[in-house]
């Protein structure tokens, strides 16, 4: 994706995915979704598996493997489909994509800021507090206006 555009993909995708954020309080239920669902509706374990082309025992794994995170999407699809509902899935940001940005921005150039204040301190030369805060400021500013395909390398983060 060119650089101009990613900005508007970032903050067209940060609105889309904010709309999911009051999912992030919902709670699985303790049986897990699939027992849920089907126990709500009434429906049986044996017609859940008529359903979905299985035998019965299967539904009983089905159902343990959805607790143990062992089920693919694929299976949890299905799954859905036959209790008549969508599986959603997605990645909902804990703060916002273009806050996780700014703060891997701001990790690389504190590290870069702080490699070049140590080696000023070494010969004497640190810059003060205030300084070094403000030309972490402008690093930022143009890593964001930049955003290189370097920004999540890990020795980015670390001066190495």
């Amino acid at each position: 994706m060119q650089k101009r555009y990613r900005w508007i993909a970032l903050n067209q995708l940060d609105e889309n995915l904010s709309q999911l954020k009051p999912l992030l309080n919902t709670q699985r239920p303790p049986n897990g979704w699939i027992r849920a669902i089907r126990e709500t509706l009434g429906m049986t374990a044996r017609q859940l598996a008529a359903r979905l082309g299985v035998s019965p025992p299967r539904i009983t794994r089905l159902e343990a493997d959805e607790m143990e995170g062992k089920l693919t999407l694929n299976t949890v699809k299905r799954t859905a489909e036959a209790l008549d509902c969508v599986f959603v899935y997605g990645f909902v940001p804990k703060t916002s994509l273009k806050n996780i940005v700014k703060t891997q921005a701001l990790k690389v150039a504190a590290s870069q800021i702080g490699y070049v204040s140590h080696t000023m301190q070494l010969e004497n030369q640190k810059p003060s507090d205030e300084l070094l805060k403000q030309e972490i400021e402008i690093v930022v500013e143009e890593i964001l206006k930049e955003w290189p395909r370097t920004l999540w390398n890990k020795t980015n983060e670390t001066g190495k």
